[in-house]
């Protein structure tokens, strides 16, 4: 393993909030990777769920939404200090 910082974001996006949030994410994502000693940054959505499959099968697909469609964030950095700075970028901008 190397000496790199992964900070893991979980977002809880309301359903008729989603394209909104996916439009903000476009344009965040490009300032996040200017952020000083960032590798990189994903977005990914939870679309899928292990639940009620038998061991060894696909996962099945999320096809009801209860409260909130689940997103992450895995934003890795050269330096647990340049994590937290960004960070605070992150919190104080959005």
């Amino acid at each position: 393993m190397g000496k790199s910082f992964t900070e893991m974001i979980t977002f809880q996006v309301k359903p008729d909030k989603v394209a909104e949030f996916e439009t903000l994410v476009e344009a965040l994502k490009a300032e996040q990777e200017e952020q000083h000693g960032c590798i990189g940054i994903r977005y990914f959505k939870r679309f899928y769920t292990f639940d009620g499959i038998e061991h060894g099968n696909p996962p099945r697909e999320i096809t009801k939404i209860v409260k909130c469609v689940k997103y992450y964030a895995y934003w890795e950095f050269d330096t647990i200090e340049n994590c937290g700075k960004a960070n605070g970028w992150f919190f104080d901008n959005y």
